[in-house]
């Protein structure tokens, strides 16, 4: 079954489907391994892999790249974050192709101004488009699947940018209008009440998704209550656990002057193996080098 047929199935089948963020292949098959029903192709983790800042600073090959090298070690289907479509809507009609040929099984196109600053960083810029050049982006990017399974989600940052419920549902059935197969809704309070109080107010067939990293709170339970949540994205999870493993790591082996107390503490290189396959390789070299 293909990707994009397996992410809708799998929605209809348990109502929440459960997107970890990835940066890279290995932290793909960690998502994998641990039983996640797909993956989200952050923006946000492969800016901080690259170490610059979530602005528009990676490039579209750039993430092409990595969604790429995800797609060939693991059967998930894949979320793709564009942000905001590497520019108008012509931009977005060259995305959508190569997203597709890439192996995303849907993508989230969001409607800040290009280029965009991260949604979660305190007094950042966030400029929203108007509404029908976002409307634009999103009738462009239906017009180009080729895929009627591959999904586009449409996400409104209204919220984000501080302009009310009102605003964000305005928005959000606008983007209904244009095509969206689901509405993103964000907010960046340190409680979801937003986010409820949004859902609860969301009336159309479109379901809802949300990524619920500044209301950690908003949990599987809370959201099935909610009825029109389908997808949560756990954004920025990856990167964080990574840099907190690392971080201690790295200072605990400079106080100590050498890795004879991390060494018993990490995952023993056998594993490292395990998760690249190396049996595999080592059939190959048995069947075939001679």
């Amino acid at each position: 079954m293909p990707t994009t047929k397996r992410l809708r199935a799998r929605m209809a089948e348990t109502g929440l489907v459960h997107i970890m963020a990835a940066h890279s292949p290995l932290s793909a098959i960690l998502a994998e391994e641990a039983g996640f029903d797909g993956l989200w192709a952050s923006g946000f983790e492969l800016s901080a892999l690259y170490g610059v800042p979530d602005m528009s600073l990676i490039s579209m090959t750039q993430h092409l790249d990595m969604l790429r090298a995800i797609a060939g070690c693991t059967r998930l289907p894949i979320v793709a974050d564009i942000d905001t479509g590497y520019g108008n809507a012509i931009n977005v009609i060259h995305a959508i192709g190569e997203y597709e040929r890439a192996g995303a099984g849907a993508v989230v196109i969001e409607d800040k101004t290009f280029p965009k600053v991260t949604s979660l960083v305190t007094d950042g810029r966030q400029e929203l488009l108007r509404i029908e050049e976002f409307q634009g982006k999103i009738e462009a990017a239906v017009a180009k699947r080729q895929d009627p399974d591959f999904l586009v989600i449409a996400r409104t940052e209204a919220l984000i940018a501080e302009l009310g419920e009102a605003e964000a549902l305005r928005r959000a059935r606008a983007y209904v209008e244009a095509g969206a197969d689901m509405i993103l809704i964000h907010s960046k309070k340190k409680d979801p009440c937003e986010i409820e109080s949004f859902s609860r107010a969301w009336t159309e067939a479109v379901p809802l998704v949300i990524v619920p990293n500044a209301y950690p709170d908003l949990n599987a339970e809370r959201v099935k209550a909610l009825r029109n949540v389908r997808m949560m994205i756990y954004g920025n999870y990856g990167i964080r656990a990574s840099a907190t493993a690392m971080q201690e790591t790295f200072r605990r082996i400079v106080a100590d002057g050498g890795v004879q107390h991390v060494h018993k503490d990490i995952l023993p290189v056998e594993e490292i193996f395990r998760l690249q396959r190396m049996d595999e390789v080592k059939a190959a070299e048995a069947r075939f080098l001679r």
